[in-house]
């Protein structure tokens, strides 16, 4: 009497989906910027220098944009897409616009709170 004994070990790879790749485009006319906070972000208009404070939410009721800067900065011939960037800062409220072409710059600050909210040029 003989006794076979056959093993046999499988392994089955758990297929993840690969992270989608954000493509980044030049010179596009609108940015987001996220913040420390995980529901909030700033829309940033490239060309002019206006922001927006962009809350998402699963709720309905707490989403929706707000404006920091409804200025144009930048107006005309002198506009164009990429002129504006946003840099964060380590102050989680605060970033600093930068206007690429000509360098001035911008204190911005994004709160909850409609009069915390600002955006003031810095003087140099």
């Amino acid at each position: 009497m003989a006794l076979f004994v056959l093993a046999s070990f499988g392994q089955t790879a758990a297929k993840q989906a690969a992270p989608r790749k954000q493509e980044i485009k030049e010179n596009v006319r609108y940015r987001l910027y996220p913040t420390e906070n995980n529901w909030t972000l700033l829309k940033l208009d490239t060309r002019t220098g206006k922001i927006w404070q962009v809350q998402y939410s699963v709720n309905d009721n707490n989403r929706g944009e707000v404006v920091l800067n409804n200025t144009e900065l930048t107006s005309g011939p002198n506009a164009e897409n990429g002129r504006y960037m946003l840099y964060p800062t380590k102050n989680m409220y605060n970033f600093i616009l930068l206007d690429q072409i000509d360098g001035k710059t911008w204190q911005v600050q994004w709160s909850f709170d409609m009069g915390n909210r600002m955006v003031l040029p810095i003087q140099y």
